[in-house]
């Protein structure tokens, strides 16, 4: 007969097939350890057994992405207190218990022990649908331009190998006119062959901008290489299908980019968070996709701390004031409030005043513009918590 304690915890070392759980008393001491398939019925099962061998249980798990969504959401859903242990404490701290080997029953048990010992663990809840939908939608636009850039890579190395001087005439990442034309021509002699006038009309009724100046630097370019290079067939074949290829995916990049800025503007905070020069739609979205409602913040400068803007102290001994930049924050956050800083700092207002004002003091390019993210980020939290739009002036406050 199993004995019941007043507490356990359950630590799980999650995975996208399968997940690990360890059990552990107040003592530290291992109730169970079980391999659980990601699979409703089992992790159901895992609960109720959980539940049988306390009166409290207390949850962490190291992922908190795709893989735990179906374990999360129906440990939420049973009312279970979960907390999230991240995947850097769980490397560092497994070095300090005995052993050196790695498993998931060792993973899951150090993650449980962790969650015994430490009560500063961020809580885990399911997000809004909103907020989970743009979760979605965000990072599948991340791995749209990442697609992009490589295909874009791939096209330009092809190029290389059939006419340099036509591979360094365009910008093929920036300029559509280009990538049209290379679905059909893309050899000097085809170029040469079409001249500047028919290759502008094939152009123009392709709906190419520009088309007269695409088609002259082109066939200028096939003009100063008359030889044909090994292999120019076969690359020139590919060239096409991987023109073709861009083509489609900037079209699936728009829709994104669409039904995204139409998600994002069902959100209440949209009209707030837009007012804010230099926040768009699609970075809007993506600061609503990792921060969801703010809850997870107490202040400005926890949320300025997890976006990498923050400085940290690196003091020793007599050694004081000495700040660095952290190295524990989320990129894509940071990014975020860097690249809305860069925007709003190219035109006239309090953003641009701002920055030209930390040049004059001596900060380079990226350190002005780093203190204008971290100044832009109070602003933001100031106006979500007061539900106001963006103004350049402060708020007039009556007297009392």
């Amino acid at each position: 007969m199993s004995t019941t304690h007043a507490r356990i915890w359950v630590g799980v070392d999650a995975g996208k097939g399968h997940h690990w759980a360890v059990a552990l008393d107040a003592d530290g001491e291992t109730l169970f350890s079980t391999k659980v398939i990601n699979d409703e019925a089992q992790i159901l099962t895992l609960i109720e057994t959980a539940r049988e061998r306390a009166s409290e249980v207390r949850w962490a798990v190291d992922i908190s992405g795709r893989s735990s969504t179906l374990l999360l959401a129906l440990l939420i859903a049973h009312g279970q207190q979960v907390v999230y242990v991240p995947g850097r404490t769980v490397n560092r701290m497994s070095a300090a218990y005995k052993g050196e080997g790695k498993t998931d029953a060792r993973d899951a048990r150090v993650i449980a022990d962790q969650a015994r010992m430490r009560r500063d663990f961020a809580p885990l809840d399911t997000p809004p649908e909103l907020v989970s939908t743009l979760q979605l939608l965000t990072n599948y636009r991340a791995d749209l331009i990442t697609d992009r850039v490589r295909l874009v890579n791939r096209l330009r190395d092809l190029l290389v190998g059939i006419c340099p001087a036509l591979e360094r005439a365009f910008d093929y990442s920036a300029a559509k006119g280009p990538v049209v034309m290379l679905t059909e021509y893309q050899t000097p002699a085809a170029l040469r062959r079409i001249g500047v006038k028919r290759l502008t009309t094939w152009l123009e009724r392709r709906k190419v901008r520009g088309a007269g100046d695409v088609a002259a630097r082109a066939v200028e370019a096939a003009q100063a290489q008359m030889t044909s290079l090994p292999g120019e067939k076969r690359a020139a074949r590919m060239v096409g299908d991987l023109a073709h290829q861009l083509l489609a995916l900037d079209e699936r990049i728009k829709d994104n980019d669409r039904e995204i800025r139409e998600t994002f503007r069902t959100d209440d905070r949209a009209e707030i968070i837009e007012s804010m020069p230099g926040m768009g739609p699609i970075l809007g979205a993506e600061f609503v996709a990792i921060v969801g409602d703010l809850s997870g913040y107490r202040d400005a400068g926890r949320l300025a701390s997890h976006a990498g803007l923050a400085p940290v102290a690196r003091d020793s001994g007599r050694r004081t004031g000495n700040y660095h930049r952290p190295k524990r924050y989320n990129r894509r956050l940071r990014h975020i409030f860097y690249m809305a800083a860069q925007t709003a700092m190219m035109r006239p207002g309090p953003s641009r005043d701002y920055y030209l004002r930390k040049r004059s003091e001596g900060l380079l390019h990226t350190q002005a513009l780093l203190s204008l993210a971290r100044r832009r980020v109070d602003v933001l939290w100031a106006m979500l918590r007061d539900k106001r739009l963006f103004t350049s002036a402060p708020p007039v406050t009556q007297a009392a």
